[in-house]
């Protein structure tokens, strides 16, 4: 029996902890960055090493570091200090440094240790001091061997040779090798050309650090060649070569011999080699990348020439350090529970397994029970919590799997699962109800309805669990329930109230329905239902949730509680389907369906091909697009041409297209015309959407069946007789080689002359003879022919040959002057003459020697007199006259010449004054004096213009005054021109005299004289008062 005090501090301490399992917070020490191992230069410049550790955890761990095992102490240690959890060593000393280090993490939860890392310093000596190696002497085709012997050193070397002076490196190939394990230098065959020094060079690849030895010198002996002998393997790789997992492998093989030898390489099962493995240095190095387990095994070297052949075998030992492949994962248990944990590696050789808590060994003893990778602790107590940490090891490496371990112990609580205030329940359902406290162990639990304890009976089940089951519920079972639960820490209850419903009804339901593109419906869905429950309304559609805000544009949900109807607007094709309504209450799922029809044109006919075609016709076939719920009731053709805007509907047999034919022959078609052709379906919704159209098909050619049209003509010159018509369009050429046959008499004869014209796109023949009399009557038809024959002739018209011009000028031409842009051309008509005179034409210019000042008025029918304008004024033009008819003018009048009158003053009269009496207006005005180069004035012109009339009255006048008598009843505006006989010259500003204005007066010029001015206003007093 737990003493009360040990029961309070447990419970305190469990106070700290999680209290349920499945809301564990896991806060233990965990490695986001390891150590890893590292090889410095021992004379690096910045003499500083880090070692990276970082973990997570909270409270965020503390670090601690151990080298070669021993914990490294930081406080009294100048050179080395922690950056976060990193271990930072200054002022490296080879002595002191060097080995392996471990750190360890630790917070309140627990500690880890991390995996192992190694230090170490690279370095590289000199060559022991020498000025010259011993020379080598050797005979030509002998082989030789020059010795490296690398100084002291750690780190990765490669070696180079110079041959006499730097840079001169030996490369490498069949006959000379470098080997990269020793730094040696062999030759497999020693010509006169290898005589010289030779020097080894070694190189660090940490350090990056280069020694040179002193130069071996090689000497050619003169005691004769070396005769041929057989492969002498002196570079070979070890009867036994390790390998570790995904490694690179190289195995070198070189020979001395004469001849050179060749290498090849073989594995002794038989195996081929995989691609990956390369021959490198003329087969003298095998590389293996990235080891596999498949890649161990016996390989052999074999080195030939002519003289014999020699072998060299080894075998590679596959080895892989510990790799996880099962770890333990955190865990949270209830005190007294067992843990099992169990980690497995693979490797080679097998790892062994081991287990740490907070970084220390466990012992397997009492509780703890540890079998290979297994860890098992019966009775858990809170001390077992912590972190622990599996350990695989081999003698390749070691890894490091942690999880962290919390032991719980609460009394039960039922805050994060307490029983629904208010559970509804469908009469005649089965109900369950939940006691799941969180509990350190597992709670019992009690239950009661109402204060009566409750007993397992026919109809109700108290399971292990805790959980209670009452089946085929009625009104009786409605009370209030409470579930107690009860460990060794503490007891906890939770209650909830059952309420018992009537089942819901579906009142109205949709029913199937065929229903026209674009057309909008209603889907009721109705219930009646018990008013405790919460009710709520979802639709689908063909299997999926209609979302009523992304398909706001045609669904949308009306009505109240009740009822959930589903409104659908705008029907679509796609809209077609199973429309399911679900009624969700609190205790029960109610369902309803039905399926839409929706009819709409029918869909677009596909695979449209022509199967035969001829110079008029085309026998189309097709496929059924969709009738979307409406059957096909027939079909229309379409074609389109290069020559047609947009698709025509064509003619066919049969003429009207059942729905169920899907073939139709096109008649009327033009010959030799490239054709599409597309079929539209129909129904009785309406026309659907065309097919895409066919292929383009070309119709066979045929005789032109096409006369040309508007055949006529006329004009031309002397000997010519001009035929015309209008072009036969392309269309209907029906063929290549089109053309047209010109045909034509003289009136009254019967041979046709002929000619071909072979440009589908002239319009025009001109037939040339000195015979061909002016102006003769010819009958004239016009026929169309391609390469298949000729076509129909037009009807026949009459076109007359050229005529000539006339042969006489008009006579007694005269002209006068009449203004300053005008002149009048008067001549006498011509007497009879052989030609046609259609009408007469003047020419007019400045001068003889400007050309480009010539103008030409041209008046047709019988007239003798022209009036000249828009002419320059105070110019002398010179004229003549000729007639003309369709072959042109005939030869004009001897030229004369006249002068244009001065130009008409450009002042226009000033100081106008007007008074009104009566409907009597009288206007006074200066007079306008001409200059010298203006035209002499001859008189004034008094423009009336009425407002309601829109009309013009002018009114002479040979004074500076003027008397008109105007209506009352109207406006007026009135303009002064001074006139000349050059013409008009410029106009007052208009004067305005409105109807109201009657018995006044005024002035129409800006500058008046003073006594003008008191006239008038005395003038307008008097008649005023009077």
């Amino acid at each position: 029996m737990m003493l009360p005090w040990k029961q309070i501090i447990l419970l305190s301490i469990t106070g700290c902890l999680a209290a349920f399992t499945e809301d564990v917070i896991f806060q233990g020490p965990r490695w986001r960055m390891e150590p890893s191992d590292l090889i410095l230069p021992i004379n690096s410049p910045d003499q500083q090493a880090t070692i990276t550790c970082e973990a997570d955890g909270s409270p965020p761990p503390q670090y601690r570091w151990s080298l070669n095992g021993t914990l490294i102490d930081l406080g009294n240690d100048y050179r080395r200090h922690m950056s976060g959890g990193s271990l930072i060593i200054s002022n490296l000393d080879k002595d002191q440094d060097i080995g392996v280090y471990q750190c360890t993490a630790v917070n309140t939860l627990g500690s880890i240790i991390s995996h192992r890392a190694s230090l170490q310093f690279a370095y590289l000596d000199s060559f022991k001091t020498q000025t010259v190696r011993s020379a080598v002497n050797v005979r030509e085709g002998q082989g030789v061997v020059l010795l490296c012997g690398p100084p002291a050193h750690s780190g990765e070397l490669t070696f180079a040779w110079i041959f006499n002076v730097y840079p001169h490196f030996v490369q490498q190939d069949s006959r000379r090798f470098i080997s990269q394990e020793t730094g040696s230098l062999y030759i497999a065959k020693v010509e006169p050309s290898d005589v010289g020094n030779y020097t080894c060079v070694v190189n660090n690849t940490v350090t990056k650090e280069k020694v040179l030895s002193s130069p071996t010198p090689l000497v050619l002996r003169s005691d004769g060649v070396m005769g041929e002998y057989e492969p002498k393997i002196e570079v070979h790789f070890p009867d036994s070569v390790p390998a570790a997992k995904e490694s690179v492998v190289k195995l070198e093989c070189f020979a001395l011999g004469n001849p050179v030898p060749d290498i090849s390489w073989r594995r002794t099962s038989g195996i081929p080699f995989p691609s990956k493995v390369k021959m490198k240095n003329s087969n003298a190095v095998l590389e293996i990348p990235n080891v596999q387990q498949e890649d161990a095994g016996m390989y052999e070297c074999m080195a030939e020439n002519r003289r014999g052949k020699n072998a060299a075998r080894g075998r590679i030992s596959f080895h892989a350090k510990p790799h996880w492949l099962q770890t333990m994962k955190d865990t949270a248990l209830s005190i007294k529970d067992s843990l099992l944990w169990e980690c497995k590696a693979s490797g080679k050789p097998k790892p062994s397994y081991s287990w740490l808590r907070n970084g220390q060994q466990m012992i397997p003893e009492g509780r703890v029970q540890i079998e290979n990778g297994a860890l098992s602790i019966a009775e858990l107590n809170l001390s077992d919590s912590g972190m622990y940490q599996c350990v695989a090891e081999n003698k390749h490496g070691i890894v490091y799997s942690s999880a962290q371990l919390m032991v719980l112990a609460s009394p039960p609580i039922f805050s994060k699962s307490p029983l629904r205030a208010l559970v509804k329940a469908l009469s005649g359902t089965e109900v369950t109800l939940e006691c799941k406290p969180e509990a350190s162990p597992p709670a019992a639990s009690l239950w009661k309805k109402g204060s009566e304890i409750l007993q397992g009976s026919e109809r109700i089940t108290l399971l292990p669990n805790g959980t209670l089951k009452i089946v085929n519920v009625t009104k009786q079972d409605a009370a209030s329930y409470t579930c107690f639960a009860r460990n060794q820490f503490g007891t906890a209850s939770t209650t909830g109230r059952l309420l018992i419903t009537e089942p819901t009804r579906i009142t109205m339901r949709p029913t199937n329905m065929e229903i026209i593109v674009g057309e909008s419906i209603v889907l009721p869905c109705q219930i009646a239902c018990d008013p405790a429950l919460d009710v709520s309304f979802s639709w689908a559609f063909n299997g999926q949730l209609v979302d009523f805000q992304r398909d706001s544009d045609h669904f949308e949900r009306v009505g109240g509680s009740v009822s959930g109807d589903l409104m659908i607007r705008n029907i679509q094709l796609h809209h077609g389907g199973k429309y399911v309504c679900v009624v969700d209450t609190d205790v029960e799922s109610l369902s309803t369906s039905a399926i839409l029809v929706v009819k709409g044109p029918p869909g677009p006919p596909d695979k449209v091909a022509v199967e035969e075609i001829t110079d008029s016709t085309a026998q189309l076939s097709w496929t059924p697009g969709m009738d979307n719920g409406s059957p096909i009731t027939g079909y229309i053709l379409q074609a389109q041409t290069p020559f047609t805007v947009g698709w025509q509907a064509v003619d066919t047999v049969p003429e009207e297209i059942s729905g169920s034919t899907l073939t139709a022959t096109v008649v009327g078609l033009n010959a030799w015309v490239e054709y599409e052709f597309r079929v539209v379906a129909r129904n009785t919704v309406g026309l659907g959407e065309p097919s895409p159209a066919s292929a383009k098909t070309r119709t066979e050619d045929a005789v032109p069946d096409t006369a040309p049209t508007d055949v006529g003509g006329g004009g031309g010159t002397k000997s010519e007789l001009v035929i015309t018509w209008e072009p036969v369009p392309e269309e209907l050429q029906n063929g290549e080689g089109f053309g047209y046959i010109i045909a034509f008499r003289a009136l009254g004869t019967v041979m046709w002359t002929r000619a071909a014209n072979s440009a589908p796109g002239v319009a025009r023949y001109v037939f040339r003879n000195d015979t061909i009399p002016p102006f003769s009557p010819f009958d004239v038809k016009v026929g169309a022919y391609n390469n298949r024959g000729e076509g129909p002739f037009s009807s026949i018209a009459t076109v007359y040959s050229a005529e000539e011009v006339p042969s006489v000028a008009p006579k007694r031409v005269k002209t006068r002057s009449v203004s300053a842009v005008q002149i009048e051309v008067i001549w006498e008509v011509l007497p009879a003459v052989p030609e046609r005179v259609l009408g007469y034409e003047v020419v007019y210019w400045e001068d003889d020697t400007k050309p480009d000042t010539v103008g030409k008025v041209r008046i047709t029918g019988n007239y003798t007199l022209v009036n000249i304008t828009g002419l320059k004024a105070n110019t002398v033009y010179y004229l003549s006259v000729a007639a003309f008819n369709t072959a042109g003018p005939g030869p004009q009048s001897v030229p004369i010449n006249t002068t244009t009158k001065r130009p008409p003053p450009n002042r226009a009269p000033l100081n106008i004054q007007w008074t009104m009496i009566g409907s009597t207006l009288t206007l006074h005005w200066d007079p306008v004096v001409a200059v010298e180069t203006e035209s002499k004035v001859t008189g004034y012109v008094v423009l009336l213009k009425r407002h309601r009339y829109n009309d013009f009255n002018s009114i002479f006048s040979n004074e500076t005054t003027v008397e008109l008598n105007l209506s009352p009843s109207d406006n007026y505006l009135i303009q002064i021109k001074v006139m000349s006989e050059g013409g008009e010259g410029a106009g007052s500003e208009p004067i305005h005299i409105h109807k109201l204005s009657m018995g006044a007066q005024g002035s129409g010029a800006i500058h008046l004289s003073p006594l003008c001015l008191s006239s008038l206003l005395i003038s307008a007093l008097l008649y005023s008062v009077g």
